[in-house]
């Protein structure tokens, strides 16, 4: 598995248990309300930076659920980057991305305001953009979908943040499942394999 030196960035709410109904009679002191899309949330951030080719998760940094998405921004990036795609939460930050990945590029969305909305040249920019930036979405939907992450299983950031890794790992692992057997197979019958690429040359070169 090869990192590229494109990245998109992006965040996703891990909820927690809101009640206070425990023995300390109190809500875990490191996770926070935050209000997304006029709804509250109660819990931590997984913040992450995912290859923009391969959707491989190179990067994990964890917060309570208050933190603002840009305040992670440069500590997603390897610092290879040549190509940065986000969310408009990440617009105007351009400075700390160039100070992690000084040859980067900025293509986070551009966000509208009360008093300038976007052109239709700004709208058009950003929906190109989405079909990269929403790569990430896929591979949230394998943390929360296919590993049950949707909620945090400890109190506190640490034991979570371990789990995060892990899951991650393992959506890895099943991102790349297709690639990594047909390396297997490769591995197993090289012969074959080779036979069947020298047949595909050659009738490439007949044509």
């Amino acid at each position: 598995m090869k990192i590229g030196t494109g990245t998109i960035v992006d965040a996703t709410i891990i909820n927690a248990p809101s009640s206070t109904k425990n023995q300390k009679k109190e809500r875990d002191p490191e996770m926070h309300s935050t209000c997304k899309g006029n709804q509250w949330y109660f819990g931590m951030k997984a913040h992450i930076g995912v290859d923009s080719t391969s959707k491989i998760v190179h990067t994990l940094e964890t917060t309570a659920a208050n933190v603002h998405d840009s305040k992670m921004f440069a500590q997603l990036l390897h610092g290879n980057e040549t190509r940065v795609w986000g969310d408009a939460a990440y617009t105007g930050h351009t400075e700390s991305m160039r100070a992690k990945a000084p040859c980067a590029q900025d293509f986070t969305s551009k966000r509208g305001y009360r008093n300038r909305s976007l052109s239709e040249a700004e709208m058009a920019a950003n929906k190109h953009k989405s079909s990269t930036r929403s790569r990430v979405e896929h591979v949230f939907g394998i943390l929360k979908g296919m590993f049950g992450f949707r909620k945090v299983r400890y109190r506190g950031l640490a034991k979570n943040t371990n789990r995060l890794y892990v899951c991650f790992g393992l959506v890895n692992l099943f991102v790349q499942k297709k690639r990594m057997l047909t390396g297997l197979d490769a591995l197993a019958c090289p012969n074959a394999w080779n036979d069947g690429r020298n047949h595909r040359i050659a009738q490439t070169v007949s044509r």
